[in-house]
């Protein structure tokens, strides 16, 4: 009997072609004992004790270092090969069993689960089967141990370290992952999110974004789960600020023409909606109307700006534009802004670009954005997010001091 906490990673198994689908997470929780223990085969400790890599039953285990992900979590895990002609047979089961241990919290063990159903395979099947699965840990040092085991009582079993640390130039990062820390990678993109303790002792920020749901290809038929993955990070990373006490969201595709998803002058952002709200989008698809209107995608860009800024009277401390670098067919034009005049607020954009050195030049929204006086970071990377954050809290906080300690004046 063993303390410590109990859950389910997600993993997959293929053969040629998955025999799962990869977008199935099987990651939750686990209820330990009452008495705050968990329960482990006899067995299964035995193998983790001993720390022998063992392969009664064939496998090949490949660590995957820890790497830091846009949603500012390092996210570390496995890949791993069985021949196939090992399944072979019908109703086998596998048993993934593993402990990550922190060196800073040796007596607190994650132990974590995943049991895999194979579908009948031929005795004579050619080739490998795969596995993936994965966890989330803070800042640290970390031992795994792994064992895998399928109806016969086979075990491959397999221990290696994991390291997860920032440069010393990024050490004044925030991550949204405490040191030490060992967790469930989580199930969904869109899942939501946990209450934040906002600043108590001045005035909270009140902010608008518009949010480019796009992929990085614009000639991508779908929009690719990593795109949509750090989009949403952006937004999460943005809602964790404690400065920040409302939210005014504008979800829109500028391919599609059109707005996704509203939310306005909300205490937190309503992930999960946002989610369903971005099923609906429908990228690939060709609208006649829409394809003879060379200009449309530009008139829809100004027609928003006019509308949920020239338009606002919402008394925003900041507009924030994200997204992915959007090169529209013809070449928007910021002077079509002329007429809404100047606008009193700090404006921002945050452009997701994985490859900057592709395309170099500015944007539709960057021009706007430039227009309107404003400052565009270029995020390629996760550090990239958490400086520009910081960069735009700071001037907006600046502002707002600022037009507070001028108003008395003016009056």
């Amino acid at each position: 009997m063993m303390r410590g906490k109990l859950c389910l990673t997600s993993c997959w198994l293929a053969a040629c072609v998955l025999l799962a689908p990869p977008g199935v997470r099987a990651q939750s929780p686990l209820s330990a004992a009452s008495d705050g223990s968990i329960r482990i085969l006899n067995t299964d400790m035995a193998v983790f004790e001993a720390g022998e890599a063992r392969k009664d039953l064939p496998c090949t285990v490949a660590p995957v270092r820890a790497t830091l992900g846009f949603d500012l979590r390092f996210h570390a895990g496995y890949e791993i090969t069985v021949p196939l002609k090992e399944l072979a047979g019908s109703e086998n089961l596998l048993t993934i069993l593993f402990r990550v241990t922190s060196a800073a919290r040796k007596d607190e063990p994650v132990y974590f689960i995943h049991r895999i159903r194979v579908p009948e395979i031929a005795e004579d099947a050619k080739g490998d089967a795969y596995l993936q699965g994965n966890f989330d840990v803070g800042e640290g040092s970390y031992h795994v141990d792994w064992l895998m085991r399928d109806r016969l009582e086979r075990v491959c079993s397999y221990s290696w370290d994991v390291e997860a640390t920032l440069p010393a130039r990024d050490k004044q990062m925030q991550l949204a992952i405490a040191p030490g820390s060992i967790q469930a990678t989580p199930k969904e993109v869109f899942e939501d999110e946990a209450p934040v303790a906002r600043v108590q002792n001045e005035a909270p920020l009140n902010i608008k974004v518009l949010l480019n749901f796009a992929p990085q290809n614009q000639q991508s038929a779908t929009l690719q789960p990593l795109d949509t993955a750090a989009l949403v990070s952006i937004l999460r990373t943005l809602f964790r600020e404690p400065r920040i006490g409302k939210f005014s969201l504008v979800a829109f595709n500028l391919q599609e023409q059109k707005v996704i998803y509203r939310q306005e002058d909300a205490d937190k952002i309503d992930f999960p909606k946002l989610g369903e709200a971005l099923n609906s989008l429908k990228l690939g698809t060709i609208d006649l109307q829409r394809l003879a209107n060379k200009r449309g995608e530009s008139d829809f860009l100004a027609n928003l700006i006019r509308q949920e800024i020239g338009a606002d009277k919402t008394p925003h401390d900041a507009v924030i534009f994200a997204g992915p670098k959007t090169m529209l067919e013809t070449n928007f034009q910021p002077e079509a802004l002329r007429d809404m005049g100047e606008i009193n607020v700090p404006v921002f954009y945050m452009n997701y670009n994985l490859n900057p050195q592709a395309v170099p030049w500015r944007d539709a929204i960057g021009n706007a954005v430039k227009f309107f006086r404003g400052q565009e970071f270029t995020i390629s990377r996760p550090k990239d997010l958490w400086f520009a954050i910081s960069e735009m809290i700071s001037r907006i906080v600046n502002w707002k001091h600022g037009r507070a300690t001028a108003s008395p004046v003016s009056q």
